[in-house]
């Protein structure tokens, strides 16, 4: 042991984040272990060494009963005690290097990293991260997104774990929080808390809502957000490979909130039910497409992002819903308009809300007698029973409907000229005449 192995533990301290201390202390046990073997001992205290951290002079010794030390030359020590050494110190010095990557990672946990891709492994992606290695399950990956080796992948540290013998990174594109820490990239008054991130609802690869606010009157969040000509926005979408973000102003009031949450429908009403957790959106009829979004996404990110169950109804479907609630109540004795009112403020719009909400609510909210309330919850029950089997009916004729009108329209489209069945199928449906063998007859 001399100066130049010292050197190399220095190297080896800096390039892996060791302390070179403890490196030292490891190889000392490793000395010791190597004189253990040699002497074959199982006395755990009968051999001490020490390496001077100037010099790297290293002295072995062997503690004799009678509280002598006895000095060991370390060339007496051998070819195999030498390679036990070299095993124990391999050992330990990986022990030391997965406690480092223990420790600088865990606080580096909900950061920002940029790495490179290495390979999958079942359907995992390694990423190289500085010295170490994390992986991105695929639940933490962003649908149909592919990447090959050599790629520079931005991404988040999701989790970090002590798994035995290596530590586990865990690395996300698909968290929320990856958006949340591209926002703060991307726009600096989100990283100065200017502007505030207060709720945020996700489906990777597809489409991201953000509620944003500011706590200076002279910053406008979504301005600042969306950036000059889109420039910010434009930076976050096309790191996440064209995945639309809708900047939503955040609100206080959970009707305005909800209703910005749904752009970019334009929103006629919203009524909410507090005990239900409810909210009843009412927009016109070519808005409907819009505010439900494709396959349903705009309404879910927004009730996600908001905390509402969202129903969305037209003006006649929540009239038609008010309507029956009214002629259903008003067959108990001792409802007035006040109370329908009330109800109605409540957020109970239809006999379904009634049915469950119960009548307890009825009783606490309203203040009616007990016999009242249940009156009222029954009546609405029965009533919910048979509009429920009426919307069944009429949804299963809207199936049948769209089924024989699309079997003749392919008719239609697959028709030769002598396909007398499927000319005249045609005939039905653009209300033509006879099919061409019906004629004259």
């Amino acid at each position: 042991m001399n100066s130049e192995t010292l050197r190399i533990l220095d190297s080896i301290a800096r390039d892996r984040n060791i302390d070179r201390d403890l490196l030292i202390r490891d190889l000392e046990q490793a000395m010791v272990s190597a004189a253990r073997k040699h002497f074959n001992s199982l006395d755990a205290e009968e051999f001490g060494c020490e390496i001077d951290r100037l010099t790297g002079a290293i002295t072995i010794w062997r503690n004799r009963l009678d509280g002598t030390r006895e000095d060991i030359p370390l060339a007496t020590l051998g070819r195999i005690p030498a390679q036990t050494a070299k095993q124990v110190m391999i050992q330990k010095f990986r022990e030391d290097e997965r406690n480092s990557l223990l420790e600088e990672f865990s606080k580096r946990q909900g950061e920002l990293v940029t790495g490179t891709a290495a390979r999958y492994e079942g359907g995992a992606l390694v990423v190289q991260i500085d010295r170490a290695e994390g992986f991105m399950p695929r639940s933490e990956q962003i649908p149909g997104e592919q990447f090959h080796p050599g790629d520079r992948v931005r991404c988040l540290i999701l989790d970090v774990r002590d798994v035995g013998p290596q530590v586990k990174i865990v690395l996300s594109r698909g968290h929320p929080d990856f958006i949340r820490r591209l926002f703060e990239t991307e726009v600096p008054e989100v990283a100065e808390r200017i502007i505030e991130i207060k709720a945020m609802s996700r489906e990777p690869g597809f489409r991201t809502k953000v509620a944003v606010s500011s706590i200076d009157s002279k910053v406008d969040a979504v301005g600042a957000c969306v950036g000059v000509r889109g420039s910010r926005i434009r930076n976050i979408v096309d790191e996440l490979g064209g995945e639309k973000i809708d900047i939503v102003r955040w609100n206080e009031s959970s009707q305005i909130l909800i209703a910005n949450a749904l752009k970019p429908a334009e929103v006629e009403e919203v009524s909410l039910c507090f005990e239900l957790g409810r909210a009843t959106i009412i927009v016109r009829e070519d808005q409907l497409s819009l505010a439900i979004g494709r396959r349903g996404q705009n309404v879910r990110l927004a009730a996600r992002l908001t905390g509402w169950d969202i129903d969305i109804l037209t003006p006649p479907e929540f009239q038609k819903g008010l309507e029956i609630l009214e002629q259903t109540v008003r067959s108990v004795e001792g409802i007035t308009d006040e109370t329908l009112d009330k109800m109605g403020a409540l957020g109970m719009i239809s006999v379904f809300d009634v049915e469950e909400l119960g009548a307890e609510v009825l009783e606490q909210e309203l203040g009616m007698s007990a016999e009242t309330a249940d009156l009222v919850v029954s009546v609405c029950s029965e009533k919910a029973k048979e509009v429920a089997e009426q919307q069944a009916r009429e949804k299963e004729e809207a199936e049948v409907r769209r089924a024989a009108e699309q079997a003749a329209t392919d008719a239609v489209l697959g028709a030769g000229p002598t396909d007398a069945a499927a000319e005249a199928a045609a005939d039905a449906i653009l209300g033509g005449g006879p099919a061409p063998d019906d004629r004259g007859s």
